[in-house]
Order: C-alpha cells, then structure tokens, then sequence
C-alpha cells in the first residue's frame, strides 16, 4: 500500500512590506533543504511565488531569507537543522533591512549603494600597458586582507546587524568589511578618502561590537574584526601615505 510521506508545516511571507505569511504543507524529504522547500512550493503549490536563487550550491549567496527568525543560505540550511521536534513550523521570511520586492525577494540597492559609499571598488594608478603590480602573499596588509576577502554580498550579515536596524544610514558590515580588504591593497591609491568614507556617523565607529554579523556569516568571515581595524585607523593615514 503506497503511504503519505510526513508533511511539513511552513508559513511563507507573502506580499510586500505590508504582508502577510501563508501556510502550505509540503511533502518531508530526506536531506531537504529550505531552498528545496520553497522551490517545491513554487513548482508545485503556487506558481506565483517570488525568491531569488542561483547556484544552489552555496558559492552566490542570492538564497539568502529569513528561516525561523535567523538569516540563513537556505540551498545549504537542512530543513531538520532548524526544525527539531516533530509538528514544528517552518518560516521563511524576506531578509531583514531591506524592501521587500515581493514574497521572499528583497531590493538589494541600498546594500550596495553603502559598498560604493565606503569606497569598496578598487582604484589603481597604473594602465595595461604597465605591468601588473605585484603584492607580497607574506605581508601583512596581504594577510589581513584575505581575512575578509572572500565575501560575496549576500546581505546576511546585513540582516543580522541591530545597529542596521537602529540606524538606517549605517554603512552595516559587509560594506565596511570591503572597505577594511582595499585599505589593506598596497596597490589601492585612495585610502584617505576610504578611511574617511568609512570614519562618519554611518560607519565604523557606529558598530557597537554585538558580533552577529561574525557569528552568522556563512563564509566563516569575520566583518567584526574588519571594524574593529577601521576604527583603530582613525586619525591614522594607512601605511605608504602622508599622514
């Protein structure tokens, strides 16, 4: 006799800011993700539900929602990693800080328009027809840029950050993480206006130091840390310019 497999209860915020969640049941899987979940829900249930996904594979970080209150990467969250008892519900919200598009898709704009503002794009001196400039992997701005280098702007930590959601106009930790890795680039030729980018009330030194940007990072990077050397720079001009 064919049997029913065991249903999940989930609630899906459906809408804009002004939302509301929906209930579905959907079928439990083993080895099921939060981003199986809801793509089962849109191919199966109701087609017109909104998300974002790319890789499913945890190397773009555009899965990113709320699951059970916390930001995660829902291609690499297991479904029994955030549901422990049997008859739990599942929710799967939109980001945090962030407009809500429709459903579960944010507008990401404002989070990047704070990279720009904190100066977090490269600027060299030297054309193509220059040799290509060459960094020392021993040195220490080399090491202390790779320790956050490796963020791809998925915007969880955004959505973790309290100071966010006091302060709307903070730069948040992603975007000041980026500013901490080129302050750090030997070959980056406007360091003085980053660290002023980075020193008014919007940026580094608006961090109180809570840590959930660290702790939640699915990259294992630590943006609290990042902060931490841009604060000690104030009132410093970076190694190689005049102070």
């Amino acid at each position: 006799m064919r049997t029913t497999p065991p249903q999940l209860k989930v609630d899906v915020w459906r809408g804009n800011d002004e939302g509301s969640f929906q209930r579905f049941d959907v079928p439990r899987m083993e080895s099921q993700t939060v981003l199986d979940v809801v793509i089962h829900i849109q191919r199966h249930l109701d087609a017109t539900l909104s998300y974002r996904f790319a890789c499913r594979v945890g190397m773009c970080g555009s899965c990113a929602m709320t699951v059970n209150g916390r930001a995660r990467w829902t291609c690499r969250t297991h479904v029994t990693k955030v549901m422990k008892h049997a008859g739990d519900v599942l929710e799967i919200a939109p980001l945090n800080h962030l407009p809500v598009i429709k459903d579960l898709a944010t507008d990401m704009t404002a989070f990047f328009d704070k990279w720009r503002d904190a100066k977090g794009y490269f600027k060299g001196e030297h054309t193509r027809n220059e040799p290509a400039a060459c960094v020392d992997p021993a040195s220490a701005e080399r090491k202390a840029a790779d320790a956050g280098i490796e963020c791809i702007g998925c915007g969880v930590c955004y959505a973790s950050c309290d100071v966010v959601a006091w302060n709307p106009d903070y730069l948040g930790p992603a975007a000041l993480n980026r500013a901490w890795t080129l302050v750090n680039d030997v070959r980056d030729i406007q360091q003085q206006t980053r660290v002023a980018a980075v020193s008014n009330d919007a940026g580094c030194h608006s961090c109180h130091t809570l840590g959930s940007c660290t702790e939640r990072c699915p990259k294992s990077l630590q943006p609290t840390a990042s902060i931490a050397g841009l604060k000690r720079l104030r009132g410093h001009a970076p190694k190689g310019e005049p102070r």
